[in-house]
């Protein structure tokens, strides 16, 4: 195979490129200390350097499997918390852990802007199982609440006939579904709301669980609801 004399001096330059990006990483990682962190060490790190908008139990889970979990000092936990559900399955459920490794060998994700070939399939086994009639998946619990959100107000709009950007949508106190706009917008929390107005329009509060209250609201203005 022959090659120009300009096709040589680039897979010149791209080698010593790669060498040099090679030695930058071998120095970078030499320079991070990988030694196992105290508890306390761990915490400071995040306080330092993390957005303070959680504020954790002092406890620092470095594994889990099945229902447990453990902490840098190796004291085992039961996690009743589960991540707010997410881990309800169990940790490093292993039928999991295989899907996840045999698909990110074949394809590592696909935006809506193509079809794949799971998508559809895992579309009418989630409907059938559940009796739906369509699913839109979401990554993360706040975005399954914005979505509920808008589809109920297209809904007002579409169905119901409600003027133009009239809808109201009505929430109970004391609710938590996440921290975009649109929830703290929903909170009569003000730990979660203060100091990032102006806030989502259209949203009103009822009490948990006052029937009586909700029948007040729909009162005042029923056909916007």
């Amino acid at each position: 195979m022959m090659l120009s004399r300009n096709t040589t001096n680039t897979l010149r330059r791209s080698s010593s490129q790669a060498v040099h990006a090679w030695r930058r990483s071998k120095s970078t990682a030499a320079a991070m200390d990988f030694t196992p962190r105290t508890a306390e060490e761990c915490m400071e790190l995040e306080h330092k350097y993390g957005a303070h908008n959680y504020h954790p139990l002092p406890v620092v889970l470095t594994k889990g499997r099945n229902t447990k979990v453990w902490d840098v000092n190796g004291k085992e936990y039961f996690d009743f918390l589960s991540a707010y559900s997410a881990v309800n399955q169990g940790h490093c459920h292993p039928k999991i852990i295989n899907a996840l490794i045999e698909q990110a060998q074949e394809l590592t994700l696909t935006s809506r802007a193509f079809h794949n070939d799971i998508l559809g399939e895992y579309s009418e086994f989630i409907t059938q199982y559940f009796g739906m009639d369509r699913v839109l998946p979401m990554n993360t619990g706040v975005e399954g609440g914005e979505t509920a959100v808008k589809l109920a107000r297209r809904w007002g709009y579409d169905v119901k006939g409600i003027p133009h950007n009239q809808a109201k949508v009505l929430f109970a106190n004391q609710n938590f579904w996440g921290r975009t706009l649109a929830a703290i917008s929903s909170s009569n929390d003000p730990t979660a709301y203060n100091g990032f107005g102006p806030y989502m329009p259209g949203f009103s509060h009822v009490p948990f669980n006052d029937v009586d209250a909700l029948e007040e609201a729909f009162k005042e203005d029923a056909d916007n609801m």
